[in-house]
């Protein structure tokens, strides 16, 4: 019973993600620029965290001078990863940005590699393969139809699925002792913080506070930074790691349903296929990587 709600509010955090395209372009579509959208969106989640946090009466146990510091940085990312996310569907297409910001799967491998030297098994490294193949076919490299579309975008996104894996491997070394809403709460701070940092000459232009962009901002801030965490606290407890992971790549057809459906996207069946490839590799990694783990415990 624990596990079917554990699926059940995994499954939910993940999908919310996968709605943050429709408001991103709705706000983008409306004239607002990316640091009014980001500087919105932040304050917003800031304060609905911090009021759930104070109104649940979290604990704020094992809260010290040294980890604040830390959990506002790992926040930071968060504020990075919105930034380059929401600025590559500023120049592509919402369905190609969100394939290229999922690369934090193979991404977030080659920094455990790299900085908590677990080298990847062979399934991994098979796993990365058919993901990259999978991208290939799910961008519509053979129809050509991303030529002419800005270099600057490519980078926004690739760049947003590096900082999306950065923020997902520091969450899992980073006060992980401390209360999740409370941490999260901390780490938006740290977007806010990064965001009007980065974006203060678009300060003044967010006043007074139009109704369109209010509207934006929320969208993006509940199903973005709000609704995901708090689900993924509740559900990710009670299933084991390697299920979340394959349960939250359903971010991934969620946003493109979402793109095709609302955006008017049009998606083909060779970019349906890599999508499936995608999906599939990100399963076999984790099944695998599972079944590796239960050989060596029984054999051990």
């Amino acid at each position: 019973m624990k596990g079917n709600k554990g699926i059940l509010f995994v499954l939910l955090g993940a999908g919310c993600f996968g709605f943050t395209p429709i408001f991103a372009k709705l706000g983008f579509s409306f004239g607002y620029s990316l640091g009014q959208i980001n500087i919105v969106q932040m304050i917003i989640s800031s304060f609905l965290l911090w009021s759930l946090t104070l109104l649940k009466r979290s604990s704020f146990k094992g809260i010290n001078k040294k980890n604040v510091p830390q959990i506002m940085v790992t926040g930071c990312f968060i504020g990075l990863t919105s930034i380059f996310y929401y600025g590559a569907m500023q120049y592509l297409p919402a369905s190609l940005a969100i394939i290229l910001m999922f690369q934090f799967v193979w991404i977030g491998i080659i920094l455990e590699w790299i900085f908590s030297k677990i080298k990847p098994a062979p399934i991994t490294i098979l796993s990365i393969i058919l993901i990259l193949v999978g991208v290939f076919f799910a961008s519509n490299l053979l129809n050509g139809d991303i030529q002419g579309l800005p270099l600057k975008g490519f980078l926004f996104g690739i760049l947003s699925a590096f900082t999306y894996a950065g923020f997902i491997f520091l969450s899992g070394k980073v006060a992980v002792n401390v209360d999740p809403l409370t941490r999260t709460s901390l780490m938006a701070i740290g977007s806010t913080i990064l965001v009007l940092a980065l974006f203060m000459r678009d300060i003044p232009s967010i006043l007074p506070l139009e109704a369109n962009l209010l509207t934006t901002a929320l969208g993006v801030s509940l199903f973005g930074a709000v609704l995901p965490p708090l689900f993924f606290a509740v559900g990710a407890p009670l299933v084991s790691g390697g299920i979340a992971n394959i349960l939250t790549s359903i971010e991934l057809p969620v946003a493109i349903l979402s793109a095709s459906l609302i955006l008017s996207e049009e998606i083909t069946p060779l970019q349906w296929l890599g999508i499936a490839i995608i999906l599939a590799a990100i399963a076999l990694n984790e099944l695998g990587s599972s079944l590796f783990r239960v050989r060596k415990q029984i054999n051990g």
